[in-house]
């Protein structure tokens, strides 16, 4: 089971989009675990992580993230965040792990 940790300000917003994500997983029988953390959180999250997202509001601290996670890091477009598109996220997600 891959482990989809998403970071954002303040992990409010994102966790509408995790649902959507759960949903886009479920219909596509992708076993996965999904969570959003505020990214004050990436310390305690990165090493159980099998891929980081993050919000567009946080994309100037990817290069951060990057240097501190052992696994990919990704930032979510800004059209798919506005739209909550959990399918166009998770297909991004797949794409990047499969």
């Amino acid at each position: 089971m891959k482990n989809i940790v998403l970071l954002c300000s303040q992990g409010a917003s994102t966790s509408i989009l995790v649902q959507a994500m759960k949903k886009a997983a479920d219909a596509m029988e992708y076993s996965c675990d999904i969570n959003a953390y505020s990214i004050n959180m990436l310390n305690e999250v990165k090493e159980t992580a099998d891929i980081i997202l993050l919000g567009p509001q946080i994309r100037f601290q990817e290069g951060k993230v990057k240097a501190e996670a052992s696994c990919p890091v990704k930032t979510i477009e800004m059209q798919m965040y506005g739209m909550m598109d959990g399918k166009a996220v998770m297909e991004m997600v797949r794409k990047e792990l499969d």
